[in-house]
């Protein structure tokens, strides 16, 4: 009985009605009064609470309050990061094609300074003299009764070869899949490479221009003496721009994929079969 008393005295005093008034203290004039039930007022608290909460939330949804709440400041920061970044990637793309637009020019108006190109790597060359000099007594009697036999054959053969010649490195180790064609405006070679094969410099030189291609790869430009190479679809830069690279020398990386090689002279283009051997 007693939990039903108390029960039924909760649910009256919630429908029970209260004056809540605001007096003045001198006077004791009622300037307003406002009549509640229990009920009544907590249905009000709770539509003040939501109230209050819905206008909070459209103060942080749209005015400058939200940047300075914990958590949302770090996507802003790194939004700012990205387009930073993106802008930074952008203007030196920009300049990068500036600056091969200008080689190109000067390369075609016969205004670029060329560097000297040796003739064949040093390395190779020592390699050579050493092994010839290392000849057995028995290899220089056959040589000296061959160079008295074949004299006049010989020194037409060294005459023939005293013309400066330039020895080409080939680019990279591969297999040509598509070849030189002028009628269809192809000036250049498509090189089937294995993984992560080392592209090389086809003659000493300065590298003059590297550029991020759309398909995610690089192209890099190396200036030689009056001859031009361009090596696409490059994964990994070794080099930088304005570094000097001599013949067979590493200047990045293919990785499994089908690198480009062009290669000109004097502003024309030239196949390279015709002068390396791949």
């Amino acid at each position: 009985m007693t939990k039903e008393k108390k029960k039924i005295s909760l649910w009256k005093r919630l429908r029970e009605r209260y004056r809540i008034s605001v007096l003045d203290e001198e006077t004791l004039t009622d300037h307003l009064h406002v009549r509640l039930s229990g009920w009544g007022a907590i249905v009000l608290i709770a539509l003040l609470f939501l109230l209050t909460m819905g206008l909070f939330s459209l103060l942080i949804l749209y005015t400058p309050v939200k940047n300075y709440l914990p958590g949302y400041s770090e996507d802003i920061r790194q939004q700012l990061i990205e387009e930073t970044a993106r802008i930074d990637s952008l203007g030196a793309t920009l300049e990068t094609q500036r600056q091969y637009l200008d080689v190109i020019k000067q390369v075609v108006a016969g205004e670029m300074h060329t560097d000297t190109v040796q003739s064949l790597d040093s390395m190779y060359i020592i390699t050579r003299e050493q092994l010839l000099e290392a000849k057995s007594e028995a290899t220089a009697d056959f040589i000296a009764q061959y160079e008295a036999k074949e004299k006049d054959n010989l020194q037409l053969f060294y005459v023939a070869n005293t013309a400066p010649m330039l020895s080409f490195f080939r680019p990279a180790h591969g297999v040509i899949i598509q070849s030189f064609s002028e009628q269809e405006k192809r000036y250049g070679v498509m090189i089937q490479t294995p993984d992560k094969e080392n592209v090389t410099s086809v003659l000493s030189g300065t590298i003059v221009c590297i550029n991020y291609e759309i398909n995610n790869t690089y192209s890099m430009i190396v200036q030689h003496t009056n001859y031009l190479s361009i090596y696409r679809n490059i994964n990994k830069i070794i080099k930088r721009v304005g570094d000097v690279v001599q013949v067979g020398e590493s200047i990045a990386i293919v990785d499994g994929k089908q690198l480009w090689f062009e290669l000109w002279q004097d502003g024309k283009a030239i196949n390279p079969e015709e002068v390396i051997a791949f």
